[in-house]
């Protein structure tokens, strides 16, 4: 399936959920957003970003057939969470999702063994990020066969597959795009990438084994992974303070979602916390969908959206389409920190701005595409 139609798909599923949930389980919602919208995503740009971290021949056809098998699972798993009568979709989406992530990590593999030199340290975070999706489904499976463990298990999937499969993806990426939508190289990128690798593997399954079984080990997951993203952001603002806070382009958004991300895990350290005197509602999982992937799919699809459309030397066209994209970025990029930080305290309003936001940009999108393909077409050239 083409990236930009599973973008579209993303942002479209994304904006569904948002508005859907007030009125079905919040865990069919987030499964919307996660299983139908962002994983069959992230599996199509990974078969574009790992022949380019390899330094080899882009990705078969035939490889395409990977999101395309997730987006089925995922469809499968949503529709189990809407009709209990489908209860067997849950299974069913797993094993179609552990195939697909398990096709994608072999073939990342034969990539890495076959190329020559070293892989860029991004590629170390996308076979973890696979990884930890793997054991994210395995960990539904086993609840099928171990019935008494079924709700620690689902908090270890909801944590390797946010914390571990996303964010591990999402944070790799946001440290080589945003210097590419900047225009500044970040020297410090790839030394950086490799460093913190370990911090945030270890904070990943801190946190999700200790949401399972042990609550101590959350927290200490949590400050490991601090370091990489407070290691990142200061990084960012020495750098890049001025495009972060532009008021057109990628960066503002995708310095949101590194923003959206670590409010998340706020959100995540501080829900315990609540008490009779102390009653605030908190959602770390509403946090991390609004105030972090809403961002981050966005301001990526305005930097790569025009590379996805139009392959090859990059043109004035690609630079007129990117900025289109990219208008008013800065805006939006405040408002789905707001809608973050609103649906964390387990506000409606929360949901609806991020909603609201994110429709505002795909009208902006379609419009875009529009404009550049009438353009496109009277100079094919």
């Amino acid at each position: 399936m083409a990236l930009p139609a599973l973008v579209f798909l993303a942002l479209a599923a994304f904006a569904a959920a948002l508005l859907w949930s007030p009125n079905a389980g919040r865990a069919a919602a987030l499964h919307l957003m996660l299983a139908v919208g962002a994983m069959p995503l992230i599996f199509g740009a990974m078969t574009h970003f790992i022949p380019v971290l390899t330094r080899t021949r882009s990705a078969a056809a035939s490889l395409g057939a990977v999101p395309v098998l997730a987006l089925a699972g995922g469809a499968a798993v949503v529709g189990a969470l809407g009709f209990p009568d489908l209860r067997w979709g849950l299974y069913a989406g797993a094993l179609l999702a552990v195939t697909a992530a398990s096709v994608l990590i072999a073939w990342s593999r034969r990539r890495r063994a076959t190329m020559l030199g070293q892989p860029h340290p991004c590629l170390a975070w996308y076979e973890a990020a696979l990884a930890c999706l793997v054991l994210a489904l395995l960990a539904i499976l086993t609840s099928a066969v171990w019935p008494e463990q079924t709700v620690a298990l689902r908090r270890l999937h909801l944590h390797l597959n946010t914390l571990g499969f996303v964010g591990l993806t999402a944070v790799s990426t946001l440290a080589v795009l945003l210097p590419t939508a900047a225009g500044k190289p970040d020297p410090h990128s790839g030394a950086r990438l490799r460093r913190d690798l370990p911090w945030a593997i270890a904070g990943t399954g801190l946190i999700a084994v200790g949401s399972a079984w042990l609550g101590p080990l959350a927290w200490i997951g949590g400050a490991a992974w601090a370091f990489p993203l407070v290691r990142l952001g200061t990084g960012w603002l020495r750098l890049y303070r001025n495009e972060i806070l532009a008021l057109h382009g990628a960066p503002p958004l995708l310095a949101a979602a590194l923003a959206g991300f670590a409010l998340s895990l706020i959100a995540g350290a501080t829900a315990p916390m609540a008490t009779a005197e102390w009653p605030v509602p908190v959602e770390p999982a509403l946090a991390f969908v609004v105030g972090f992937m809403l961002p981050l799919v966005s301001g990526a699809a305005s930097q790569l959206l025009p590379v996805w459309l139009r392959p090859g030397v990059q043109t004035g066209w690609h630079a007129a389409l990117r900025r289109s994209l990219g208008r008013y970025g800065g805006i939006r990029a405040l408002l789905f920190l707001m809608a973050g930080v609103a649906a964390g305290l387990g506000m409606e309003s929360g949901l609806l701005l991020g909603a609201a936001t994110l429709i505002w940009f795909l009208l902006q999108a379609t419009l875009s595409l529009l404009q550049a393909i009438l353009i496109q077409r009277g100079n094919p050239s």
